[in-house]
């Protein structure tokens, strides 16, 4: 690592936050956090076990009276602050997300940008909390409702989005009262804790927000769930995840949101702008280095234009430059680890097994860091495994389609249903499609659909709740009714 590397790392605090203090794991255990691009430890961190969650839920649960009767301007404020913190600070986020998740600088800058404006939105959204106040059918009776925050918040977010997915579920939970325990993903946990230490800047009160960082979350898991006092979970995670977490968390009946995998489709018709649409693939696809739920899984493109588009598709690939985010103008970064390498390559060789063509890519490129070459498929037979499994990594597969009807088939012949990407010029198809797609986001002639101002979220085996937009807040809030006697008095 350079010195300012090195500096990067030294000025995260590698310890667990709870009840307003940094504190080092119960049995002073640690674990270490990889470099992806060299495969190299960058630092070790406190590896919270049973012990450190009881407390930090306990101190969620002691705080959570004071935190939810807090003035909601109070709470918008503190946030504002730390949306303009995170701002002030993009250099020094974007450095450290890329060094231990591996994106490039640039697409760092651009998700701590992203991430800031979760904790704006929310901000606003603190001081909107509404309800209402009807009279009842009957004409004898008036209806009150009001929304309160639902109690203390168990969120885990993944390592894909280090630092979006904390402040979306983040910025939610405490805008609408609620105390939280944030459990990032062990691969990721610097930017939690950069992001814990902005909130205590802004003025976060001690014990609103607990932070447990470990390398065996399925012990923290079942330890909070077991306990008692939590009323919330959020997760972002994988679908075979979210299962096993909807089940255990049944047991306590807490209220959950959970956002996981997606096979978006990206449908490419034959009357689009094709500069257009492999400008938008690009995006769709090589964000993250496809490492992303969102990320293009399967492109269904139309006959007539097939071969144009996959060559236009594979040139822009190929010229991609793959290296260590932090290094000149890098476009592509590492996988995560060497299971995410494993993966790809497996899909990749089944595909091909099965009839698919190679335009370009299709291997690992070198022994150090887990770096996977921007790879095109063509012809991909519907038995292929990569049609069916999220791929996350940079590996494009392209099927075609002769019909609209077809088209339409192929995009909903899937468990999942986060997302899907439409190009099309005639806006009478573009209605009829949208409406037959099985997702909970679409874009309509763009390759990017997150927004912190738009509802985030999917159906069917991609989860349920929403994240983000007006919805985002509802999750961490439940409603109250009260039937008033009004002509009593009171």
């Amino acid at each position: 690592m350079s010195h300012t590397e090195q500096e990067v790392i030294a000025r995260v605090a590698k310890k667990l936050y709870i009840d307003g203090k940094w504190l080092d794991a119960f049995d002073l255990a640690t674990f270490g956090v990889e470099d992806p691009s060299t495969g190299t430890i960058l630092t070790s961190v406190a590896d919270a076990g049973p012990t450190d969650a009881i407390a930090a839920l306990d101190s969620a649960s002691k705080a959570f009276d004071s935190w939810s009767t807090t003035a909601p301007r109070a709470r918008g404020e503190i946030l504002r602050r730390a949306f303009e913190a995170i701002v002030q600070s993009a250099d020094y986020l974007s450095l450290l997300m890329t060094l231990e998740m591996g994106k490039p600088l640039a697409e760092s800058r651009a998700e701590v940008i992203y991430a800031a404006d979760f904790f704006r939105w929310f901000s606003e959204e603190a001081v909107r909390i509404d309800g209402r106040y009807y009279q009842a059918p009957d004409g004898n009776s008036r209806v009150l409702t009001l929304k309160q925050a639902v109690g203390p918040a168990y969120l885990i977010t993944p390592w894909n989005f280090p630092l979006a997915m904390a402040t979306r579920k983040l910025g939610a939970a405490l805008a609408a009262g609620c105390t939280v325990i944030l459990k990032p993903a062990e691969q990721t946990p610097l930017c939690s804790l950069a992001l814990t230490q902005i909130l205590i800047e802004a003025g976060l009160p001690d014990g609103v927000l607990n932070l447990i960082l470990t390398s065996n979350p399925a012990v923290i898991t079942d330890t909070l769930f077991e306990h008692g006092g939590l009323r919330k979970l959020s997760f972002t995670g994988s679908t075979e995840v979210g299962k096993m977490l909807v089940a255990k968390s049944a047991g306590s009946l807490l209220k959950v949101s959970m956002e996981l995998g997606g096979n978006a489709p990206f449908l490419v018709f034959d009357d689009c702008d094709l500069d257009k649409a492999v400008d938008g693939a690009m995006v769709a696809k090589m964000r993250n280095m496809g490492e992303a739920c969102t990320s293009a899984n399967r492109f269904i493109v139309h006959s007539s234009v097939a071969e144009d588009f996959s060559q236009r598709l594979s040139q822009r690939m190929a010229a991609l430059s793959l290296g260590r985010g932090t290094e000149g103008e890098i476009a592509v970064g590492p996988l995560i680890d060497i299971d995410a390498i494993a993966k790809v390559q497996h899909l990749v060789l089944d595909a091909v097994a099965k009839g698919a063509t190679v335009l370009t890519g299709g291997k690992r490129l070198g022994a150090q860091g887990y770096f996977f070459q921007p790879t095109v498929l063509l012809g991909v037979d519907s038995t292929s495994e990569i049609t069916h499994k999220e791929i996350f990594g940079p590996v494009a597969p392209i099927s075609i389609f002769s019909s609209e009807l077809e088209a339409i088939q192929m995009a909903n012949a899937t468990e999942y249903g986060l997302v899907a990407y439409v190009y099309t010029k005639d806006l009478s198809r573009a209605l009829r499609v949208i409406e037959q797609l099985d997702t909970g986001m679409i874009g309509l002639n763009q390759g990017m659909v997150s927004n912190a101002a738009a509802p985030f979220g999917g159906v069917k085996h991609s989860g349920f709740g929403r994240e983000g937009g007006f919805e985002g807040i509802d999750e961490y809030l439940t409603v109250k009714y009260v039937a008033i006697n009004h002509r009593t008095g009171l």
